[in-house]
């Protein structure tokens, strides 16, 4: 099925040189629990909240569209919002699912935070929501 003009029409962010926000835009689905969407961002950075050390990861989306999809360089933007923020990793999975929920309303979604060695330990962290 082909995207139509009307599928467009609230995006504002692909193809401008928008201000990242802490907000997620989406587009029609037209074939709602037909698909599953995986999403990877292999180049994301925080902070450390105590010493303000950078932390660099790997966040994995992985959901089932209900009405809406979320349009990739809302989720870019989105996901740079991070950089310069203090926050434990395993907050960063919930803080990025229970936005996700709030702005795609998927069927289903899985965060997963995986982030690089320091001090010889990796953490990941996963957070689940099913409607």
């Amino acid at each position: 099925m082909p995207t139509n003009k009307k599928d467009l029409e609230q995006l504002t962010k692909l193809g401008s040189k928008a201000k990242p926000e802490r907000r997620l835009e989406v587009f029609p689905n037209h074939t709602p629990g037909e698909i599953e969407v995986n999403l990877h961002c292999s180049e994301f950075t925080c902070r450390c909240p105590l010493t303000g050390q950078p932390d660099y990861a790997e966040i994995e989306i992985n959901y089932v569209p209900d009405k809406y999809v979320v349009e990739s360089k809302s989720m870019k933007l989105y996901l740079e919002t991070y950089r310069d923020v203090g926050v434990f990793h395993e907050h960063l999975a919930v803080d990025i699912g229970k936005d996700f929920v709030k702005f795609v309303q998927p069927k289903s979604c899985e965060v997963t935070v995986l982030f690089n060695s320091r001090g010889g330990i990796a953490i990941d962290a996963t957070w689940r929501y099913t409607k």
